[in-house]
């Protein structure tokens, strides 16, 4: 049995994840305010869940700069900023067997090693894979291993520069990737188009309050048949379709998919994606690289999470915990 920690923005899910990557139990409750209340509060959730049960490994996904190594979080701004530099192994420890593996890592990492082992790249040796949602998270995998970088940055997505010229990103780069392509980026096109006057379903529902559209009206509209809406989006798809392209001719990834709250509010509007993705790299590439959608479903993080000790057997050919049979080839 695995152990699997997802700790996000707005909640904090722990779960046990079976060998097939099957949820066997899971909880859920909002993110702690404050280092004190995250490790009370995820003692509590974990008690609950593990208590008297044989962990043979566990995971643990979080935004952010993750060392692999040690498990430390090197960089996470915003509300979770309190967990910078706390190894997060830390969390765990009392509930699993002193010799078994414990591995943390950038939450879009962990969505990968799930898939690799478990999902849409399974039995594949590289892949590509972005979360879309409020952001931008993404990750790669090469000859079977997930790339961290120098110091655990790698995948970065978000921060890809698509426009040189484009708007200020908060990570102090300009023309970003998250700065076209994120719920916020849309929010804002959406409620700049409205305060300019447009003839559109955005206006007519949100002329009075225009800072309260979210993404997924603007989804919706865009679904709708809307012209502004679905403007906003395919100029988003456009520059995502560039930044795909580009990495694959960098990576020449088997595969590139796609999860996040973000994609399955678009999934109507991916197939624009794929066709012009296949049109910017297929006559370099000399074929049609699949994009794939991810498949964990809700709980993709946690299984993420767990996945990530699968995946150091795996890659680092060790046998997880003390179980015989459990090096996965």
């Amino acid at each position: 049995m695995l152990l699997g920690l997802d700790i996000g923005v707005s909640s904090l899910k722990a779960g046990l994840v079976d060998f097939t990557g099957k949820i066997v139990r899971v909880e859920a409750i909002p993110t702690p305010g404050s280092l004190v209340d995250f490790q009370r509060l995820a003692d509590n959730m974990l008690s609950r869940l593990a208590s008297g049960l044989a962990i043979d490994g566990a995971g643990i996904g979080c935004p952010g700069v993750i060392s692999p190594a040690d498990t430390k979080v090197e960089t996470l701004p915003g509300s979770l900023s309190y967990l910078q530099g706390v190894s997060l192994s830390d969390f765990v420890t009392r509930w699993v067997p002193a010799d078994a593996t414990i591995c943390a890592d950038n939450d879009a990492r962990a969505a990968l090693a799930g898939e690799l082992m478990f999902g849409a790249a399974r039995g594949r040796k590289s892949a590509l894979m972005l979360a879309l949602g409020a952001g931008i998270g993404g990750a790669i995998a090469v000859n079977g291993m997930l790339v961290s970088g120098h110091r655990g940055a790698a995948g970065q997505v978000a921060h890809l520069t698509v426009d040189p010229d484009g708007p200020p990103c908060y990570c102090g780069n300009r023309g970003c990737l998250e700065t076209y392509f994120s719920a916020g980026a849309f929010e804002i096109e959406a409620s700049a188009a409205v305060r300019r006057g447009c003839d559109s379903l955005l206006t007519r529902r949100f002329g009075e309050n225009p800072l309260a559209i979210t993404c997924a009206e603007v989804f919706a509209c865009a679904g709708d048949g809307d012209t502004v809406a679905r403007a906003i989006v395919e100029r988003g798809l456009k520059y995502l379709g560039g930044a795909i392209a580009g990495l694959l001719h960098v990576l020449d990834s088997e595969i590139v998919i796609i999860g996040g709250a973000l994609a399955t509010a678009a999934s109507p509007l991916l197939e624009p994606l794929r066709k012009d993705v296949e049109r910017r790299t297929s006559r370099f590439l000399g074929r049609v690289v699949p994009l794939a959608a991810a498949t964990a479903g809700e709980h993709a993080g946690v299984i993420g999470a767990a996945a990530l000790t699968l995946h150091a057997a795996r890659s680092e050919r060790i046998k997880l915990g003390a179980v015989p049979g459990a090096l996965v080839s």
